[in-house]
């Protein structure tokens, strides 16, 4: 078996530990969407751009509900949660024209989650070629527009008349 190392990543997941509460929760307290990347406000579940995104538009459907329990999340919510999640994926499908995405949660510490106590659904678009030697060997990810710049791309696909 081979192993990819991603050491990147365990700078995030430990840097997570150093903030006072859920980062979520405050995110969606603060009321300062453009800020925190906040593309969108749903009933029960709100979409936020990643901030170390694996790909240019990695989204993030959370809900408002601060719970790490999957199966225990009323059927309204995990209902809007996949609404948003074919939204999502069609507003970045216009955008971004992927080759494709993973679209996924990572429950628990241990399974790679870097906010284990409030769940929420990844959604990565993927092109061929996106894992490339600059990731792997170089510990360095290449994402060709900021944060800034995905964030006005991708809100526009949810303002309230689409």
């Amino acid at each position: 078996m081979e192993h990819l190392w991603s050491p990147w990543r365990y700078k995030y997941i430990a840097s997570a530990d150093n903030q006072p509460g859920c980062v979520f929760c405050r995110i969606e307290q603060e009321h300062r969407d453009a800020e925190n990347y906040l593309v969108y406000r749903g009933h029960l579940n709100f979409i936020i751009l990643n901030l170390f995104p694996y790909t240019s538009g990695h989204l993030m459907i959370v809900p408002y509900e601060h719970t790490s329990v999957f199966p225990l999340m009323n059927a309204e919510t995990t209902d809007e949660m996949m609404a948003l999640a074919k939204r999502a994926q069609l507003a970045l499908e216009a955008e971004y024209h992927p080759d494709g995405f993973n679209i996924g949660m990572n429950l628990g510490r241990s399974a790679g989650a870097g906010v284990a106590d409030h769940l929420h659904l990844h959604i990565v678009p993927r092109w061929a070629g996106d894992a490339n030697f600059v990731s792997i060997i170089g510990e360095t990810r290449v994402l060709p527009e900021s944060l800034a710049t995905t964030y006005e791309k991708l809100k526009a696909h949810f303002n309230e008349e689409n």
